[in-house]
């Protein structure tokens, strides 16, 4: 039985956004049930959640077993009704046998919910969930209503997809892999997931080169191009970073600040020229301090097959580098990812969304049968289903705490700001987080721009109409409030919110560029890279 209570521990919200859903579970000590049976029982009882809470509260289970809580029972209806052998636990446990008793009547209630929505087996029905089309038998009202603001994320997000330049092309993936998918001009037609029963959908992005979105419940974990690293996962505002920075022959030498686990990294050495160069010469140095992940950062590397492009720096802290020194006094461009609150991150599957049973709406439905002892309107039955307790992203309540963690994360991401203008080469850097706080964002902005450091080497932001095309034509931009009312700068930064037709994560990025007379002054000074270059460790 402590599969249930332990699956119950992973359906509340994860403490650190950072992490998924599955490595919470795989990197959880002291488990007793094997953690892919612990994945795949929180997995499949989300997907069903939105049905399973209608059966639970129909069945009035939680008022005639009072001692199941609402996550514990709609898991235990979930295997009863739906797992091949049932409910994971001895036949004569205490909760099984409050569960199974009542198998009658939360059968009939899965049969109702299904004759409703117009399936006439299970498995049609299970085909159905499967594929996350649960929200198209939605009315177009309730869509309506949730985005006036009853869901603060009332869109839901896009699997995205980079089509990896280093071993293949967008051409060949849509001839080969999406072979057979239909292209659709309009984003929101991927979100709602709108195509019809059987058919296979895409969208090729407008922004952003060489990516693609796919319905939500597309799964790429047994294609041969994923498993290979021609296909790569990334959420689009993570490509905005590597993508304004536009790395060019030009720049000489390209530094990753902050780079596990490496999405960032691969796409930067794809970009431009960078592949272009000769097979074997180093052109981007990735910084990672920490060693486990430094271990990640260079299996994404391998991968890609990036590892000529690419020369993960293990255990190399950024601001421990002397920028005057070989080889990082070679370094033309700088891209800066670093820690953040994280308030920007959609968890697709670490705040996963599903929907809890709720024992009022049993009660209220009692006190109805009481009224009318006929059948049910569908009135009253919407009424009941519309009284969702979905799990919220965590959000902190405690407002000073919360001010004072921002504004140490301020001080330690400017710091890492002014640290990369001084790097003597340095033509560009891109500065970004996911982070949905102006402390964060605009605020190190402009505190870099003020500083001494931005002035004696003529740093100034990159403005929108000098940005490349597709992040030109990106409209979210920066907080004109937060700029102090700067219309400039504010143009100059973007940000991507989360939960919005867009389809991205919160997401926020600022480039900065050098005063181009200032940056030759400091190209004469310096003394040349030497032969060794490559091979320092830093």
């Amino acid at each position: 039985m402590s599969l249930y209570y332990e699956a119950v521990s992973f359906i509340a919200p994860s403490d650190t956004q950072e992490s998924s859903l599955k490595s919470r579970i795989y990197n959880a000590k002291n488990l007793k049930s094997k953690p892919a049976q612990l994945f795949a029982l929180v997995s499949e009882a989300s997907k069903w959640s939105s049905i399973l809470k209608e059966v639970v509260e129909n069945s009035q289970l939680l008022l005639l077993e009072r001692k199941l809580s609402p996550a514990l029972g709609l898991l235990l209806v979930h295997d009863l009704l739906l797992a091949r052998r049932g409910i994971a636990a001895p036949a004569s446990h205490p909760l099984r046998l409050a569960v199974e008793r009542h198998k009658a009547r939360v059968l009939a209630e899965l049969t109702k919910a299904r004759l409703r929505k117009g399936f006439s087996s299970v498995d049609a029905l299970r085909q159905h969930v499967d594929q996350g089309r649960q929200e198209a038998d939605v009315p177009e009202q309730t869509h309506k209503e949730c985005r006036k603001g009853n869901n603060p994320y009332p869109w839901p997000h896009p699997r995205w997809v980079r089509i990896n330049t280093l071993k293949t092309s967008l051409a060949e993936q849509l001839a080969t892999t999406f072979v057979g998918y239909r292209t659709v001009d309009r984003l929101e037609e991927i979100i709602e997931e709108r195509q019809a029963l059987g058919v296979q959908i895409l969208h090729i992005d407008i922004h952003v080169p060489d990516l693609i979105a796919l319905p939500r419940s597309a799964d790429l974990s047994n294609f041969s191009a994923y498993k290979n690293g021609l296909l790569i996962l990334q959420d689009k505002a993570s490509c905005f970073p590597a993508f304004l920075l536009d790395p060019q022959l030009q720049d000489g030498y390209v530094v990753d600040a902050c780079a596990a686990p490496g999405n960032k990294t691969t796409h930067l050495a794809a970009l431009g020229q960078l592949s272009q160069r000769e097979c074997g010469q180093q052109k981007i140095w990735a910084c990672e301090r920490d060693k486990a992940r430094a271990a990640v950062l260079q299996k994404m590397v391998n991968i890609a097959g990036a590892e000529n492009l690419v020369t993960v720096k293990v255990g190399q802290d950024f601001l421990r580098i002397d920028p005057d020194r070989e080889p990082w006094c070679s370094a033309g461009a700088l891209l800066l990812d670093p820690s953040c609150s994280g308030s920007g991150i959609i968890g697709r599957e670490n705040t996963i969304s599903i929907i809890l049973p709720s024992k009022e709406a049993s009660a209220a439905q009692t006190t109805e049968s009481k009224k009318r002892k006929r059948k049910r309107t569908q009135d009253n039955i919407s009424q009941t289903t519309n009284t969702s307790e979905e799990v919220p992203i965590p959000i902190p309540n405690d407002r000073e705490a919360l001010k004072t963690r921002l504004q140490a994360l301020s001080t330690f991401q400017t710091k890492l700001l002014l640290h990369a203008f001084r790097f003597p080469r340095s033509r560009k850097v891109t500065y970004s987080t996911c982070s949905l706080y102006a402390e964060e964002n605009e605020l190190v902005v402009l505190a870099a721009l003020a500083s001494p450091i931005a002035k004696e080497r003529g740093w100034k932001i990159l403005l929108r109409d000098k940005q490349v095309d597709g992040m030109k034509g990106w409209a979210i931009r920066g907080d004109a409030a937060a700029c102090s009312d700067d219309m400039e700068i504010a143009e100059a930064c973007i940000r991507c919110n989360k939960g919005t037709k867009e389809g991205t994560q919160g997401f926020f990025v600022a480039a900065f560029v050098r005063d181009q007379d200032r940056s030759d002054a400091d190209e004469d000074e310096w003394g040349g890279l030497s032969d060794s270059a490559g091979d320092s460790d830093g």
